[in-house]
């Protein structure tokens, strides 16, 4: 079918990528704000709400028969939620499970699944009906207390927010993916919440640390520990934290076999009992858990037990152990304080949260007061009539008589006793038994009651401190009537057995070749040996490969390695393969995983991370960073991002200081600038730090040393000069200057290559871009000025350039055999190999 022009011109001209990123944002905004994620108000999300209120309409109430849940999901999906009845059941069933929420909002009746995984009964054989707590989030919903929207169709209304005198979000929790975010809020104890609500309205500045007094961490339905409190300090505090959850194990005898069994009485919050004795049958299938003679589920209505019967002899605490680190019976639980705020998706603090409740209670009872004294002024309007009436009764009665219709009526008490319509038409509807002495009196009561709880409404209205004690009021009588002790027992602090603690701690020798790989020996191999042994080998390499970097570490000491792309990676010395003394060791890239065009830039040896140390950062533009060591005291698997990196730029050094050194910086055409590292101030681990010198347009840093005493800074060019300069020679100057002379960049000498900080008794590679290499004493370079050319450190073929120099790690003994001294010059080719 072809568009006519006349068609074709009326049609809007739309970019399809514009229409696209519209169209996916109200998706996303439909998915966060009406599907995933809760209301911080009453906790809970539209499907939940919508249950709720349907359950509501039908008087479906906690003291009256249950109903087909059938009956409730046709409602829901019929009136306000039309996303199917599978999705509206499930999420009944879950508001009917015990180990699902800690304060369940439906009461079932029937198959509503188990913790084993079973799923529910179909919706046509169970039944429901409100939990009473759940009136507790319905209460004065009649009163105006919060805004109404249309549902889907816009043939009835609906609450946007339920106005809960219960903390629902925090007591029950939530968990949902939206697009591009996720919530996870754990449950906690009610008792705990409201106490922590009143400490909060009466010290709106109370601390973090403070309610955590009141509300020690998350209480989950299934109970179990809580392992360590810095996971819920964290959440508390900033939103995010992670927390480790574990099972409650008791050790059990047999007084007749001697045998002993290990007791699973509480598992993990969300853990499927079922797969966990499945996981551990496994285990003992596949021998990964040995000790173990059999494992089954004992559980009952009484509670559950799962029975794990060990052999003779067992060390049960080994077990359980073992149990821990390879099963669900310790588990994590990301907490996600993220809640839906304003109709936009925010995360918030425990202490926001406590907030956001209490300003909703605050509103609700703002505009449930206005409501009941709108009422009550209206009554006593009826009433001042009725009273008027009942001052005057035989001339009302006459005048009533009197009349024609009652229309004529209700005029002539309005103007016979300046009577409102509305009063005057409640004379007319009076019932004659009220003109009795006895119904008189009530009138006059209830017209004096009337007056009193206007005023009332007005004191409320008009002191925000009444409002707050009636909150703290009605938390009171919540925290009575459905509060309960905790279930979940939390560990302050615990200490751990890991890997680390099961490795004895003893020196090792850990050694780096230039070529990247890595190995470590027992320090005992390197036995003492007297002035003029031979020595021994500590790593053997390829001819054109050598030993770069020599550590002695013990085997719990850290090793952080920095890569060429910004990355830091860890290892631990005891994760360092051993191998033999001659053996070239395993290839770092290997055993770290690098990334695709990664290499290893620096290594530097960590024996405790503690605060008052740094890490300083260098690149080849000449970008200096410096940032607190304990922002790299967490490991990750895949490394992390130790500093950002402009395009094109590379990290070629990092350093350990203290805060106190002198930094030195040299560049290729041999400029260099000394400065002291207190001009540098501590960034983020993210950041990408500041310039620390400024470089002419085609040139390049290519060292960074961070100063001590006793040393000179050697300096090699690409042409095979070199020298060694004092350190005092070069001026302290201020970060980002253009520097000074290191050495002249000569025709003779060509670029710089590389800028070593070395000792007297040091030994140097040099390394050639045709494979050769040159080693030599530090002793025999001479020491002279900073601004010479040097003198000449290796003879060079045509066209030939000294790509790098590095400090050798191995001291080698003069009398030993090496083929390093084979040849009179020290070279060696490598085609040779």
């Amino acid at each position: 079918m072809e568009l006519t022009g006349e068609t074709t011109e009326n049609m809007p001209e739309i970019s399809i990528e514009a229409e696209m990123k519209q169209s996916y944002l109200d998706y996303a905004m439909s998915v966060i704000i009406g599907r995933a994620l809760p209301d911080v108000r009453d906790g809970l999300k539209p499907v939940h709400r919508r249950v709720l209120f349907a359950m509501n309409d039908l008087n479906n109430d906690w003291n009256k028969p249950y109903k087909k849940s059938a009956r409730i999901v046709g409602d829901v999906i019929g009136k306000y939620h039309p996303h199917g009845d599978t999705a509206v059941y499930d999420t009944i069933v879950r508001m009917t499970q015990d180990f699902s929420l800690r304060y369940p909002l439906v009461d079932g009746q029937g198959n509503f699944g188990s913790i084993d995984g079973d799923s529910a009964a179909a919706m046509r054989y169970t039944e429901i009906r409100m939990a009473k707590i759940a009136h507790e989030m319905l209460t004065d919903l009649e009163k105006d207390t919060v805004d109404y929207a249309p549902n889907y169709d816009e043939s009835l209304t609906e609450p946007s927010v339920l106005p809960t005198r219960i903390p629902c979000l925090l007591i029950n929790g939530s968990s949902g993916i939206a697009v591009g975010m996720a919530t996870n809020i754990p449950p906690h104890n009610l008792t705990e919440v409201t106490s922590a609500l009143t400490a909060l309205i009466d010290a709106p500045d109370i601390t973090c640390d403070e309610l955590m007094r009141h509300i020690p961490g998350p209480d989950f339905p299934t109970a179990g520990f809580i392992y360590g409190t810095q996971g819920i300090r964290e959440a508390y505090r900033t939103g995010r934290g992670i927390i480790r959850m574990r099972a409650r194990v008791t050790v059990e005898e047999e007084r007749q076999s001697g045998h002993q069994t290990i007791v699973v009485s509480e598992i993990p919050y969300q853990v499927n009992k079922a797969r966990l004795i499945e996981k551990i049958a496994e285990l003992i299938k596949l021998k990964q858990i040995e000790g173990i003679r059999y494992v089954r589920d004992e559980s009952d209505r009484d509670g559950m037990r799962i029975a794990i019967g060990l052999k003779r002899d067992q060390v049960p605490e080994i077990i359980i152990n073992q149990l821990y680190k390879h099963t669900q019976m310790e588990s994590s639980f990301g907490i996600i304080f993220l809640a839906v705020a304003g109709n936009r998706p925010r995360l918030f603090t425990l202490k926001e949260l406590l907030e956001q409740f209490i300003l909703h209670r605050k509103e609700v009872i703002v505009r449930r007061t206005r409501y009941d004294l709108r009422k009550a002024e209206e009554r006593a309007h009826i009433l001042e009539g009725l009273k008027i009436a009942l001052e005057n009764l035989d001339d009302v009665v006459a005048l009533i008589r009197a009349s024609n219709t009652a229309r004529e009526a209700k005029d002539r008490l309005m103007e016979s006793f300046g009577l409102s319509a509305l009063q005057a038409q409640a004379i007319l509807d009076m019932r004659l038994q009220r003109l009795t002495g006895l119904e008189q009196e009530k009138i006059l009561e209830e017209y004096a009651q009337i007056l009193k709880d206007i005023n009332w409404f007005k004191e409320i209205l008009a002191s925000e401190r009444i409002v707050l004690d009636i909150i703290k009021n009605e938390l009171a009588e919540v925290q009575e009537n459905f509060g309960d002790a905790r279930r979940t027992e939390i560990i302050e602090a615990v200490r751990e057995l890991t890997m680390e603690d099961m490795i004895a701690e003893e020196d090792m020798v850990v050694t780096i070749s230039k070529a990247g790989y890595i190995k470590r020996n027992p320090i005992t191999l390197y036995q003492s040996q007297r002035r003029g042994g031979k020595g021994k080998t500590a790593m053997g390499t390829r001819e054109e490969d050598f030993v770069e970097h020599l550590f002695v570490a013990s085997t719990h000491h850290t090793f952080l390695f920095f890569t060429n792309q910004g990355k830091v990676y860890w290892c631990k010395v005891y994760e360092i393969p051993q191998a033999g003394r001659a053996s070239k060791g395993r290839a770092i890239v290997n055993l770290l995983n690098f990334e695709a065009g990664e290499k290893l830039t620096t290594v530097l040896a960590v024996p405790e991370f503690q605060p008052g140390s740094y890490i300083m950062m260098a690149t080849r533009q000449a970008v200096i960073k410096k940032t607190d060591i304990m922002a790299f005291s967490r490991p990750r698997a895949g490394g992390i991002i130790a500093l950002a990196l402009a395009p094109g730029d590379e990290l070629i050094g990092t350093r350990i200081t203290d805060g106190t050194n002198n930094v030195f910086l040299g560049s290729a055409s041999g400029k260099s600038i000394r400065f002291h590292e207190s001009e540098i101030r501590p960034t983020g681990r993210t950041a990408r730090g500041v310039r620390g010198m400024t470089l002419a347009a085609d040139d390049i840093l290519v060292g960074m040393e961070v100063l001590s005493h006793g040393q000179t800074l050697f300096t090699a060019t690409e042409n095979g000069y070199g020298k060694r300069t004092l350190i005092d020679e070069y001026p302290i100057q201020r970060r980002g200057g253009k520097g000074v002379i290191t050495i002249k960049t000569s025709k003779r000498n060509g670029q710089v290559i590389a800028i070593l900080l070395v000792a007297e008794e040091d030994e140097l590679m040099l390394m050639t871009d045709s494979g050769k290499l040159i080693r030599m004493p530090v002793s025999g370079i001479s020491v002279i000025s900073r601004n010479t050319q040097g003198v000449k450190l290796m003879d060079l073929d045509i066209e030939e350039r000294v790509i790098g120099a590095a400090r050798l790690a191995e001291q080698e003994d003069a009398e030993t055999p090496s083929s390093d001294d084979a040849e009179e010059e020290g070279e060696i080719d490598s085609d040779e190999d």
